[in-house]
């Protein structure tokens, strides 16, 4: 696609004030979309539109919705019933640091309406319409963490994947792209929010936002069901998805149970 031929189409990115949806905003902006950024933080959505309108020369809409809520939820249900949306970038999330056994329930539901009940029903609200005019790009913010067995998160982002996958399959002969992006440990603020220790991690293992969402998008377009951005998590994906599964349970938890803080 180029920024001319994307004039006058509009993109909405969840998550859209920091990270890897940050990152999708300006990839996006750069090939002339108009933006909807949907976020909690006003003042950091404003100052995003800001600088996009600035430095791209697009249009932009803020939305400020808390998507763990049932009525942040329908307000972007909403918003997509009534105007054509040509880009879905699913990316809110956040992550628990706690074990499920000891986890605040609240807690556990907040993560997964925005991980797996919000995408859901914004993908319900939005591909019938794509289908329709034959056109759109949907993108869905997994994670490799999809293929271990490491929690909640894990099993959200399992959901996530594999609806996509589905949803691939579905539309395949339309031209409605629908992919899965299924990055490893990024340089955002997810794992700060989540205050998960990440000391021992080797800097190899550490992707940049931009570079794995330019990557997320190009696969995207070339019809890719699901995208893992980087040569380390390529090997290991493959390995996640193929190695013995008992050894992949253990691996999982091993890793959930490193980033606690006790």
């Amino acid at each position: 696609m180029n920024s001319q031929g994307n004039k006058n189409k509009w993109a909405l990115v969840t998550g859209a004030t920091a990270g890897i949806g940050e990152s999708f905003t300006r990839l996006l902006a750069g090939l002339g979309f108009n933006l909807v950024l949907v976020a909690r933080d006003l003042p950091r959505l404003n100052e995003r539109a800001q600088s996009l309108e600035t430095n791209y020369k697009i249009q932009t809409k803020v939305i400020q919705a808390d998507l763990a809520t049932d009525s942040g939820c329908k307000s972007i249900e909403d918003f997509i019933a009534a105007n054509e949306i040509e880009v879905l970038i699913n990316n809110a999330g956040f992550g628990i640091n706690k074990s499920f056994l000891v986890s605040d329930m609240a807690a556990e539901q907040q993560m997964f309406d925005v991980l797996v009940r919000t995408p859901m029903r914004l993908m319900h609200a939005i591909l019938p319409g794509m289908k329709e005019r034959n056109s759109g790009t949907l993108i869905n913010v997994s994670s490799v963490a999809a293929w271990t067995a490491g929690g909640t998160y894990s099993a959200s982002k399992s959901y996530l994947t594999v609806l996509t996958e589905s949803l691939h399959t579905e539309l395949s002969g339309t031209n409605v792209k629908v992919s899965a992006l299924a990055p490893g440990f990024t340089r955002t603020e997810f794992h700060q929010r989540g205050r998960m220790k990440m000391n021992g991690l080797p800097k190899f293992m550490w992707l940049s936002a931009d570079v794995l969402v330019a990557k997320a998008w190009a696969d995207a377009q070339k019809g890719a069901a699901v995208s893992v951005p980087g040569w380390q998590y390529i090997i290991l994906s493959s390995f996640l998805r193929f190695g013995p599964r008992p050894l992949i349970r253990k691996l999982g938890m091993s890793v959930r149970i490193r980033q606690r803080n006790k």
